[in-house]
């Protein structure tokens, strides 16, 4: 990314010297593999990928907060004691979000400008909104010297989607950009929020990312939906088992108690949650075994649980994993992020990775009517200021 280029960016919309300016950056995500069990207080299998969004911000004397973006043209303009969510504001709730979990905390600062650019494809399940969360926050942090931890930066990030912009999402998406770490990934309990780095040693693999280009935003789609009918499953299952959540279950537990669940709708999702738990524990085992094999299949099983039982797939995601599927090299593909409509991954051999975005280019048209667009994954950093 040319930093000089954001910086003069900034410097048309607001103004001013360079002097002043700070650089800061927070990465995509993806996620290998534990769909929908963050919020469960399961396991996820997220990296960070080498590209998100970067953002030029400035302190100012006054209580006024000023927010552009080189990707929408919705410039806002607001003041630190009226934050309020404004559907007029489009992106800039997030960030507005962020800045009132601070206040909340009882952290003092002034208003600021931030100009932001990033290249992660919006709506594609990779963490658009969370890697600006985390940007805004650990701007706020860094300019105002805070000393807020990065696992706190990913909570109250966490809050301001919940609470400020209303999206129940767990912390898998935050977590994972605050302390992600080049060339692992990350095994979380997301009820504890315990993890370890794993590292992405894929012996003559890739990892390729596919884009549906079918737009979604969580709001627009029916993962509130998907949170609802698990606590309703959960609070079912606590009838028998002193849990505080699906994912402390184990599949033999669930067999053992399922009959309590009379909706099979409910039951399904339940069962996506438990089984998914404990098919990302296996997989995050055969990879650190070497066993890329396995993991491959772990993870085309996960997609057909999202497909049968969580249903959060869709024409789409099932049309490129299904194409993916068809190609030589390939050990396993799923969906990615919440579903309906983004992304997929895939396991490639590297020696066919030419030969599997050309074929799945191919067929995913006759299938869907779009076009897919395809990333060769590159794992990143965390969030952090790089200049």
């Amino acid at each position: 990314m040319d930093i000089l280029q954001l910086k003069y960016d900034f410097l048309q919309i607001f103004g001013g010297s360079e002097a002043e300016l700070r650089v800061f950056y927070s990465p995509g995500r993806v996620n290998l593999i534990g769909e929908h069990t963050d919020y469960n207080g399961g396991h996820v299998f997220p990296c960070a990928l080498s590209f998100g969004i970067y953002g030029v911000a400035r302190k100012r004397s006054d209580n006024i907060l000023r927010f552009a973006s080189g990707n929408i043209n919705c410039p806002v303009s607001v003041k630190l004691d009226n934050l309020v969510y404004d559907k007029t504001h489009n992106w800039a709730n997030y960030p507005k979000g962020v800045v009132l979990e601070f206040i909340k905390l009882n952290h003092e600062f002034s208003g600021f400008d931030l100009y932001v650019w990033g290249n992660i494809p919006n709506g594609a399940g990779l963490s658009s909104s969370a890697s600006l969360e985390v940007l805004t926050a650990v701007v706020v942090n860094s300019l105002f010297d805070l000393n807020v931890s990065m696992k706190e930066i990913a909570l109250l990030s966490q809050r301001a989607e919940n609470k400020f912009v209303g999206v129940n999402c767990g912390i898998m998406d935050q977590y994972s950009i605050a302390l992600g770490k080049k060339n692992h990934a990350m095994f979380l309990n997301c009820q504890t929020l315990t993890h370890k780095y794993v590292p992405l040693e894929l012996a003559g693999y890739k990892i390729i990312i596919a884009n549906t280009n079918k737009k979604r935003g969580l709001l627009d789609s029916k993962y509130n939906e998907r949170r609802s009918e698990c606590d309703k499953a959960l609070k079912l299952l606590q009838r028998k088992n002193d849990i505080k959540s699906l994912c402390e279950l184990t599949p033999e537990d669930y067999e053992r108690d399922k009959y309590l669940i009379k909706d099979q709708t409910i039951r399904y999702r339940a069962e996506h949650v438990i089984y998914e738990n404990a098919c990302t524990i296996q997989a995050v085992a055969a990879l650190e075994n070497g066993d890329l094999a396995r993991f491959g299949e772990l993870m085309t099983t996960s997609h057909k649980s999202l497909y049968c039982r969580y249903e959060v797939t869709g024409l789409e995601l099932d049309a490129l994993v299904d194409s993916a599927l068809k190609v030589e090299g390939v050990l396993g593909s799923r969906m990615t992020g919440a579903g309906f409509g983004g992304c997929t991954v895939s396991i490639v051999n590297e020696n066919c990775v030419q030969d599997f975005i050309t074929s799945v280019s191919e067929l995913y048209p006759t299938l869907t009517g779009l076009v897919a667009d395809f990333y060769i994954a590159e794992t990143g950093c965390g969030a952090k200021e790089i200049v």
